[in-house]
């Protein structure tokens, strides 16, 4: 799969690999230390808004579950020209009324928005880019969870372990025996195991696909 640049609603997997994948690299990655940093976190993390990705200084990401087969994916890597670009691209254009605009708008206020897409009905979507738009930052910023070959090489997943781990997450049916015996065969710094089961359990990526889906992202204060 190839990321044009800018980023086509069409080069994304459907946002249920999308999220399995993201959800992954969150679970494996988990620390305890970490999960009560709130905003102040850095890496990739799950946690009851959604999967994120920041590297507190190129890119920065969310991915937000919002129930009945509906997703947002929205962030900037500094890669993107879109609010830069002259005339405005209103970012929002055609966007469905479900989603989360009082924190896109927040994020747009404070010119720290770089694209959004939405995924419903099986299908990504995003507003019109003019033709002289030349990236939006989602090759960049999403390849790696994209592109199934760039995500068998996230650094937080165990190099032996990458392509049954991804096969069952991508399936829903990653369940937490899974991470015991993983944790077995680790060395002990590479895995919490607390901390990634907790993780799996915000991801949601133990059930049958199409019984259950992520729980919804809590609505914005």
């Amino acid at each position: 799969m190839t990321i044009h640049r800018p980023g086509r609603p069409g080069d994304l997997p459907p946002a249920e690999v999308l999220w399995a994948r993201w959800a992954l690299a969150c679970v494996l990655a988990a620390r305890t230390e970490d999960e009560g940093r709130g905003i102040h976190r850095v890496g990739t993390w799950i946690d009851g808004s959604g999967l994120h990705l920041d590297d507190s200084g190129c890119t920065w990401w969310t991915m937000e579950a919002l129930g009945h087969g509906r997703y947002v994916l929205y962030g900037e890597d500094e890669s993107s020209q879109v609010k830069w670009h002259k005339p405005p691209v209103d970012m929002l254009a055609g966007g469905p009324d479900w989603l989360p605009y009082e924190t896109l708008r927040d994020l747009l206020d404070g010119w720290q928005l770089g694209c959004v897409y939405w995924y419903e009905n099986g299908a990504w979507a995003r507003a019109p880019y003019p033709e002289t738009l030349e990236d939006d930052g989602l090759d960049c910023g999403i390849g790696r969870f994209a592109v199934r070959e760039e995500f068998l090489r996230e650094p937080e997943l165990p190099a032996f372990e990458t392509a049954e781990l991804a096969a069952a997450a991508e399936e829903y049916r990653l369940e937490p025996r899974a991470l015991e015996e993983l944790a077995g065969r680790v060395p002990a710094a590479a895995l919490d195991l607390p901390a990634a089961k907790r993780a799996l359990a915000l991801a949601g990526l133990t059930a049958e696909p199409g019984a259950s889906e992520p729980e919804p992202a809590a609505p914005a204060s």
